[in-house]
């Protein structure tokens, strides 16, 4: 960001401008007008200008988006992601027509099980939802590998774009999904994940969750939950930190010997919700290396006016529906068609392109540049006024320009940041 060395530049600039003015007159002090508007980036830089610049900006570097749930759209059947679909009819947020005109490219999938009982039946049971959700994803991969590649490491994403292919990677949203066996991490591990998201809405046998209305279970990490990040360490799978407490998080940053990241999370700074990041833990993260990468979850960015009809109708339908949780496949079908009803009629209030921006901007300024991303949560809630689907991912660049990003910070907004901490680990390794 280049708001402060702009106005640095501006005093120098102002105090040799007037001895020159004084000395050579009017002429010199037309030319050095038009010379600092040159130098504070206000003269020039149209919209078609800025247009260009992001589409030269996107060609030129690697966009990675390192949160997405288009697994369970893909589950959900009746859903190509080899075509474009209109984000509106049917819901879907992200195919791979509509990446390549939003210049994005490579999305992580993320493997998502609902949280359900602990018990062996539960454990089993979650284990089984991944296994499901891989073979959809391998089936993809299958389908459409004329277009788009498997990423498992750093050099995957490089190649996989010279080859002029889209890229998908692969990471698990809730440690439920390994119960308490630890050994399932290699097994996931050999599958292609590469980071694992350690809770979601409730505690599980690892951690606390940020938002378990039964409060904390373990104060943080559970002692399983501290060999489970050893291991993760041990094998090169990043520690995801979205969702997690903030008593979670410290233990976390305490205990890894990698640099960790939070996958689709915001700055509480906003927001005051227990699903964003203090300030302090945000430069906590950044301190021990880590990332943050910015959601695009309207709630999460700011807080927005309430629909108490729309809220009222959508709390009663996860009632009846326990929460989406263990549900049949026609059953997750008919909720969701449900939901979709309710949003269509009483649709909710949505966060801007702006909104995001000032996350990013403010994650910088305590923390720098050097740790902030980009993790939208498409097609499980992400989606704001001016980026509601991939197709629109542009949009953040050109408001990043406008801010004054130049193209080494937008590269590493958009995935250098997120490759340096997935190198680390590959690094780190013992596997």
């Amino acid at each position: 960001m280049k708001y402060k060395k702009n106005l640095c530049n501006f005093f120098l600039f102002y105090y040799i401008s007037i001895r020159f003015i004084k000395k050579f007159g009017k002429m010199t002090k037309a030319l050095l007008l038009l010379s600092l508007c040159l130098s504070l980036n206000i003269y020039g830089q149209t919209e078609e200008e800025i247009n260009r610049l992001a589409d030269k900006i996107h060609s030129e570097i690697i966009t990675i988006d390192t949160h997405t749930d288009t697994p369970l759209r893909i589950q959900r059947g009746n859903f190509d992601l080899g075509s474009r679909n209109n984000p509106y009819n049917s819901n879907s947020k992200l195919d791979l027509p509509r990446m390549i005109e939003g210049g994005l490219d490579a999305v992580y999938f993320a493997l998502y099980v609902g949280q359900g009982k602990r018990d062996n039946a539960g454990n089993e049971k979650a284990i089984q939802v991944i296994a499901r959700l891989h073979y959809l994803v391998d089936s993809v991969l299958i389908a459409h590998s004329d277009k788009v590649s498997l990423a498992k490491s750093c050099s995957d994403f490089q190649t996989i774009k010279k080859e002029g292919k889209l890229a998908i990677a692969l990471g698990i949203e809730n440690g439920y999904g390994i119960g308490n066996d630890i050994s399932l991490l290699k097994k996931y591990y050999d599958l292609g994940v590469r980071y694992l998201t350690l809770c979601h809405t409730k505690n599980n046998d690892i951690c606390d969750s940020s938002t378990d209305p039964e409060g904390a279970e373990h104060n943080g990490l559970s002692e399983f939950g501290t060999r489970v990040v050893k291991e993760m360490n041990k094998l090169g799978i990043l520690i995801d930190l979205s969702h997690a407490s903030d008593k979670t998080v410290e233990d976390v940053l305490a205990i890894s010997k990698v640099p960790v990241f939070a996958s689709h999370s915001c700055a509480r700074f906003f927001n005051n919700n227990p699903r964003n990041l203090s300030d302090d833990l945000i430069k906590k993260i950044a301190e021990k290396g880590g990332v943050i990468q910015v959601c695009f979850f309207s709630g999460y960015l700011r807080e927005l006016p309430t629909n108490t009809t729309r809220d009222s109708l959508l709390r009663n339908l996860r009632q009846r529906y326990s929460n989406f949780q263990n549900l049949s496949d026609s059953l997750s079908r008919l909720a969701e068609k449900e939901w979709y009803e309710i949003e269509k009629k009483y649709p909710g209030n949505l966060a801007t392109v702006s909104d995001i921006v000032d996350h990013i901007d403010h994650i910088v300024k305590i923390a720098g540049i050097d740790y902030v991303g980009i993790g939208t949560d498409f097609d499980g809630g992400g989606g704001v006024t001016g980026a509601f689907d991939v197709s629109e991912m542009k949009n953040i660049t050109k408001e990043l320009i406008r801010r004054g990003y130049v193209i080494e910070e937008i590269e590493k907004i958009w995935g250098g940041n997120y490759l340096r901490v997935l190198g680390e680990a590959e690094k780190k390794s013992k596997f």
